[in-house]
């Protein structure tokens, strides 16, 4: 465990001494809270920020988890990671400290849009119904952070990466019930949407929002998330053989 932390504590450092990065990825989810949530008119709700603001928590993560494979990226490019190899810790323990930095990394950009919410009249869930929502934001995060880990293992390059994450995340998050119930989606959108795992955590979360604690969802994304883990830890061994 203590490995996994130094791993962690390493990208920790790293992300905060470059603080254009930690602004920047909170410039385009505040921007869709603030444009789209207080902006866009909509027929379906009267207050669209409270009805979008679970999509954005999960944007959040969802990006933040994409991107945080580029972590991977330029370890193998910049060669720390064949270094880290010749260490006696566990091999695994940069992996788990990768997934548990991106994630938590996400979870606190989450929390500062969430905090964002609130400052324009949007109503935090109870304690439990909150510290729920954080099990639900920290289980898709190490969901979308083993797949990005993963895809980095199989990427050489930056660039061939950034074009995969896009490939992925857009479609995912608008493929999704971030912007729209399900009852105003066209028929083939309704039925992607619905076995989306975007629209799986957003569904939950925002039940909690309304008051209601579901757990078929949530155990759902947790078995994805073991299961993608167990593939990024099988990948991660054949790739530092």
């Amino acid at each position: 465990m203590s490995d996994v932390f130094y791993y962690f504590y390493r990208d920790l450092l790293k992300w905060l001494r470059g603080k254009i990065f930690v602004v920047t990825a909170l410039v385009m989810p505040a921007a869709w809270l603030i444009f789209v949530g207080l902006a866009l008119p909509t027929r379906f709700t009267n207050n669209y920020l409270e009805f979008i603001t679970p999509g954005i928590l999960v944007m959040t993560m969802l990006f933040s988890s994409l991107q945080g494979g580029s972590l991977l990226i330029f370890d193998k490019i910049l060669g720390f990671l064949s270094k880290f190899m010749a260490l006696p810790a566990r091999r695994e323990s940069i992996l788990f400290g990768k997934i548990s930095f991106i994630t938590f990394r996400g979870i606190l950009q989450s929390m500062v849009i969430l905090g964002l919410a609130v400052v324009f009249g949007v109503s935090l869930p109870g304690p439990i119904g909150f510290i729920y929502m954080l099990v639900v934001l920290v289980m898709f995060g190490v969901l979308f952070s083993s797949l990005a880990s993963a895809i980095a293992l199989v990427v050489d390059d930056h660039d061939g990466y950034a074009a995969v994450n896009s490939m992925i995340s857009m479609p995912l998050y608008f493929a999704s019930s971030a912007l729209m119930p399900y009852s105003s989606m066209p028929e083939w959108l309704r039925v992607i949407a619905s076995i989306n795992p975007v629209s799986f955590a957003i569904d939950t979360i925002r039940a909690v929002f309304s008051g209601q604690i579901i757990y078929t969802q949530l155990i759902v994304i947790s078995a994805m998330a073991v299961v993608v883990l167990l593939i990024s830890i099988y990948m991660f061994r054949k790739a530092t053989i």
